[in-house]
Order: C-alpha cells, then structure tokens, then sequence
C-alpha cells in the first residue's frame, strides 16, 4: 500500500473525515483528497504528525506495503484463519476504496495474461490488440466543466464578458483563473430570457457543433422558428468523442440560477430524448431528441437555482415591476433617441425574428415576456417551474449537487425573515424584503408557506435545494451517489456570491477547488465504446 492508502484507512479507522483530519493537520481539504488519490504527497512534518495521530511509525507510512491492518486500538485483531472443507476464508476488515483499487489490478493483470494466452491460439485483428491494451492502460481522461449562466446573464461569446466576466465578476475571470490551476473550464451562451427548453437546445449546438434546432413541435407550438444560430466548432472539443483508449469524453456541467433548470433540462434530453419531437420530424430530429446519450454527462450541478420557482416572480407581479422597468426603458430610450442595445450585449432571440443590435431595448423586453410561457418569466415561477419538472428526469449514471444560498434571517420583531445589511448586494436588499415577508400567494394558487420566506435575494432556498418531487439526500462526503441530489449545507451569501459578485477571491476560488476536487475524485463507470471487446 502507498501512503496515501495508508492515510485514507487510518483515517477511516479512526471515523474522521477529511475535512476533520485537514483541520487537525492545519492543511485545505483538497492537500488530503490529493495525499490519498496520489496525486500528491504531504511534506515531512505532516508525516509526523499524522504518525502521531493515528499511533503508527513514520517508517511504516513512507514505507510501501502489500498488507496493512490498521493499529490494534483502531480495528480488531484479525482472526485465525478458519479452515473449511472447500475453501480457507478469512475473517478480516471489510475492504476499503484503495485496497479494492489494488484487488482490480491484479484482475486486470489476470485479464490481460488470459487475453494474451487466448491470442497465441486465435489469430484476432492487430488493431483490436492496441484497442485493448489502450483501454487498460491509458489515464483517466479530464471532463471539461461547462459553465451555463442565469437569467440575463451572458457567456464567454459576448463583448460584454470582456469587460465584466459573468463568472468571477469582481473576482476577475473564473475560466483564466481555473486554467492556471490546471483545470479545463468553458462558459457557455445561451438567450438571457429564453426558456428552459430553448436554452438546452442552445447549449447542446454550442457543445456538438451544430445549429440550433429547437424542435419541430415545440417551435409549431410556440411560433417561432425550428432552426438558429450555426456552430461550427465545439464549445467543448472532443466533447462525446472518445479517446485512442475507447473512453467517452463527458462534461461536468456547473449551471448558476436559471442555467440549473438549463442544465438539468439538457442532461436529461440526452438520455431520453422527446417522443413528440422524433414524431413531428422523422429522420430529420436533432440528435438531442433521441435520446440515449446520458453517459455524455459526468455530473450536474446547480448553485442558486430556482429549481421550484421564485416568489420574486408573484411579488414583481403584484407590484407591477415589469410595467415600471418598461416605462423606466421606454423614458431612457426618448432621451437618447436611441436604445439599442448593438453588440455589447446579445439577447439571443433570431427565432422570434428579433436582432439585437438594431432592435431597441423596450421592443426586445416586450417581445420575451409576451410569448405566451415560452419564457424565461414563466418558467422562473412556481407554476412554470412545476410544469418544467414533470418534464425533467434524473438520470441514473449522473453525479448531481445542488448549492443554496441565505442571505436572510428571521426578524425577531416581525418573525419575518430580513436581510443581512452588511453582506448583502445593495441591489438585493429590496428583493430580499419582499420574499422575506411573502408566505402567502396571493396571484395563483400554487401552495406558498413560511418555509419559503429564507432568500438569497432573487431565489428561495427551499427552492434552491432540490426540485420538489426529486430524489435527494443530505450531503454525505463519504456516501456521495448518482442519480440523486446531493444537497449541500446551506451556505451564507447573496445570490451573486457564488459567481464572485462582490465577494472574496479566496473564498470564491477555494469554493471551485473544492468542488471540481469533489468531483473528480468520484468513482468512474471505466466503459469500453469500441466492438469486439
């Protein structure tokens, strides 16, 4: 056993996390998932100190070992062996992550040898031979992570990402930033206001290289057209592609606010497509609509989300906000003569037959919020959010984590929940006060209780943990699963911190270290794509 197996028994042992033994050690999280994945080793005074914590030589942790059972006042002694009349079986200590690692190998080992004693006695292609070998071989292949923006956000495309990257914000460029951490990372551009559904259809043309089809049915249902922007190149290259080893290149999916609904909608079309949509087009349905592409995706995750709603959309309509911010556009316009908003900032919508740079802002707006529910706005509220989650489905194989912020607490004048003045975005402190006191819907007839009333200032938490009628479980570092939400503790922040929005670079870079640690210290399914094998 390595050392970093080592460390990860004894800590086991000894039931502390890594969070708990990194605290101990004065080191990040991330230095102990590094020691015991090996993909780094911890300096000669954390040695010693662990030596001492855990009751063991430093000799016997630097020293390379086929065998370890753990000091006797961590585990019990292990048993004589118990002779039977077919077999010897040994009572030992269950198996852990690493010693199985080691148990897989020498499998491996065995298969490979077979394998060759089998080709000495029949002849099999060349070709099929280096396939194999590659497959056994070759590294675990990198996802890339695909950042997917919120409502009236903007991605890497536009000019205005230039002058103020949606992703770090205040915090400088979140992609530069993880690129000189060695980390791949994409931001994707997708309409600011349009719909789940076309957003998804607009990050997987961004992610395939293709052009936008937005569905034969939908587009008849909604009046506009089928087909949009054209892609040339991949946003992500290789992207569903596999390597020389028959690896399949996934993507790590990171959605903020409404890009959580995007990318939950996207990951979910790939792995069941849409029966009306195949119907209505025959042999000329997008690739997105057949579905049986789930494996594309690595993982899902959500920071902010709206997965069931906000009811900042009941208070803007009670109070009448669009009017006002339309009369507020309409006024700014007469005075400039001129509104348009030109190249800096794109609101994607060519399939409604707007163009941006030489459309006034006041007709844009009115154009996205009077399309019916093919919308932003719609699907932003509890109602339009229910109606998308009957159409999204967990898929099976995905790793998804979902992130909640509060920047609100209970008054204990009012029993109401209030803003933190001090660590809340200015612009955020009206929003915040209204959901704050919002507990009864008094525009549709969608349930609302006090258990919505804690807010991030656009989005409540309750909302923001899972989608209602999901699989979730609390997060459980050592019991992370697929195919169900893993719901973080509820952090403290604005809607905006997440992103960097006003917040501390350290902070906000540790937060995507951690989570991208996170995530690619999961386990993989190791599949092989190629026939014959």
């Amino acid at each position: 056993m390595t050392i970093g197996e080592k460390i990860g028994v004894l800590r086991h042992e000894a039931n502390m996390s890594q969070d708990e033994l990194a605290e101990k050690l004065d080191v990040s999280r991330q230095s102990v998932s590094k020691w015991e994945s090996g993909k780094a080793l911890p300096d000669s005074d954390k040695v010693l100190a662990m030596a001492e914590l855990f009751g063991v030589s430093t000799d016997f942790l630097l020293r390379d070992t086929e065998e370890f059972v753990a000091d006797e006042e961590l585990t019990q002694p292990v048993a004589e062996p118990v002779v039977q009349a077919t077999s010897i079986a040994w009572n030992e200590p269950p198996k852990t992550p690493s010693q199985k690692k080691n148990n897989t190998k020498k499998v491996v080992a065995f298969v490979v040898a077979v394998c060759l004693i089998i080709a000495a006695i029949i002849p099999i292609p060349t070709g099929l031979y280096k396939k194999a070998f590659d497959a056994i071989t070759e590294d675990p292949v990198e996802y890339p992570y695909i950042l997917v923006h919120g409502l009236g956000g903007w991605g890497a495309e536009a000019d205005i990402n230039d002058v103020s990257p949606y992703w770090g914000s205040t915090t400088g460029s979140l992609v530069d930033y993880l690129a000189g951490q060695g980390y791949t990372a994409y931001e994707a551009s997708v309409g600011p206001f349009s719909s789940t559904w076309d957003r998804a259809c607009e990050l997987y043309a961004q992610l395939n290289g293709t052009t936008v089809d937005y569905g034969e049915a939908h587009s008849a249902a909604h009046g506009h057209a089928r087909y949009g922007r054209e892609y040339t190149t991949q946003l992500a290259p290789g992207w569903g592609t596999k390597t020389e080893g028959g690896q399949l290149i996934k993507a790590n999916l990171v959605g903020h606010s409404f890009g959580g609904a995007t990318v939950r909608m996207l990951a979910s079309l790939l792995e069941y497509g849409n029966e009306a949509e195949v119907e209505a087009s025959g042999e000329n349905v997008s690739g997105l609509f057949k579905g049986g592409k789930g494996d594309y995706i690595n993982s899902v995750t959500a920071l902010c989300a709206p997965h069931n709603g906000s009811t900042l959309f009941y208070v803007i309509d009670q109070y009448k906000v669009v009017d006002l911010a339309m009369d507020i556009v309409k006024l700014g316009g007469s005075l400039t003569q001129n509104n348009s908003i030109g190249d800096f900032y794109d609101f994607r919508l060519e399939h409604f037959g707007v163009d941006s740079a030489n459309t006034d802002a006041s007709t844009i707006i009115n154009t996205v919020f009077s399309q019916g529910t093919d919308n932003a706005a719609y699907d932003l509220s509890p109602d339009g959010a229910a109606e998308i989650n009957k159409q999204i489905k967990l898929v099976p194989d995905v790793y998804y984590f979902s992130y909640a912020y509060s920047t609100t607490h209970i008054s204990s004048l009012s029993g109401y929940h209030v803003p933190d003045i001090s660590g809340t975005l200015a612009l955020l402190i009206p929003t915040a006060t209204l959901m704050g006191r919002y507990s009864v819907n008094k525009v549709t007839d969608f349930p609302i209780d006090e258990t919505w009333l804690e807010n991030d200032g656009l989005v409540n938490v309750v909302s923001a943990q899972h989608p209602a009628n999901d699989e979730w479980q609390d997060y459980d570092e050592e019991n992370i699963v697929k195919g169900k939400w893993n719901v973080m503790p509820v952090k403290r922040g604005h809607h905006g911190t997440v992103i960097g929005l006003s917040a501390d670079t350290v902070e906000t870079h540790d937060f995507y270290l951690e989570l991208i640690s996170m995530i690619n210290t999961q386990p993989r399914d190791r599949k092989i794509y190629f026939k014959g094998f």
